[in-house]
């Protein structure tokens, strides 16, 4: 177990979270991972994510440390990125269960994030209720892959999102996929693939991008489109999804 020192006084809470999870808090997602919502002792609210045991031939490449377990770079990324003045919930603790020497379940357990919005909202939106949230979720990406920072699951839902006095403010969340490295406009523009909303919502955050990083912004509009078409057009043909894309 690895556990942030700013958390040790929650050791002896979090060495029995494994057996006592499925009683703990409430559940926000469900699906082959599961993750809830959990007071700890100190009052602190965490998010705890449980991860599938791997499959197949994964399960050996991440027992032998052939590439590290998902919930360990959950883990290990978020201090990286923040140190970079890039939001992300702070990391707790990385628990993992071997059998036999071989990787079983694994648990990562983070702050709760007080953002209150994800992307998700976005997806009958009005005109007129989103240009702002495009141009500063344009600039907030633009700064992340400045730092060389690479989301490669940058989804609804994977954005967390409120807008205060000061303005808009952005989380990322899930980012045990990443990259670290240079950002060109062609991957930076294809990062934003995933969103849904209307699709001048799309347009709007790939011009603030483009503006942000002095990219030409026709071309940058062209790659974002590009990208996002063959993505929702593979995911629909083999998905049904209550949401209605504008490619």
């Amino acid at each position: 177990m690895l556990i942030n020192p700013k958390y040790e006084h929650l050791r002896e809470w979090l060495q029995r979270l494994p057996e006592d999870f499925e009683r703990l808090g409430r559940v926000i997602y469900d699906s082959r991972n599961q993750l809830r919502v959990i007071e700890a002792p100190d009052g602190t609210l965490v998010n705890a994510k449980r991860y599938a045991v791997p499959r197949h031939i994964n399960r050996l490449i991440y027992s032998l440390g052939i590439r590290e377990p998902k919930g360990l770079r959950a883990y290990r990324y978020p201090t990286r990125l923040l140190q970079l003045g890039i939001e992300t919930p702070e990391p707790i603790a990385y628990i993992e269960q071997r059998h036999g020497g071989l990787l079983g379940l694994c648990y990562f357990i983070s702050v709760q994030s007080p953002l209150g919005h994800t992307l998700y909202e976005l997806n009958k939106a009005q005109q007129g209720t989103y240009e702002e949230l495009a141009d500063a979720l344009g600039k907030f990406t633009a700064r992340m892959h400045e730092c060389e920072v690479l989301h490669l699951d940058y989804s609804p839902g994977n954005i967390l999102w409120d807008k205060d006095d000061d303005g808009y403010h952005f989380s990322v969340v899930d980012i045990n996929r990443m990259r670290f490295g240079k950002v060109g406009i062609k991957d930076g523009c294809a990062a934003f693939r995933r969103l849904w909303g209307p699709k001048r919502f799309i347009e709007l955050i790939a011009r603030s991008y483009a503006q942000a990083r002095s990219f030409n912004e026709d071309e940058a509009v062209r790659l974002t489109m590009q990208a996002r078409t063959a993505f929702w057009s593979r995911y629909l043909r083999r998905h049904t999804a209550d949401l209605e894309i504008e490619l």
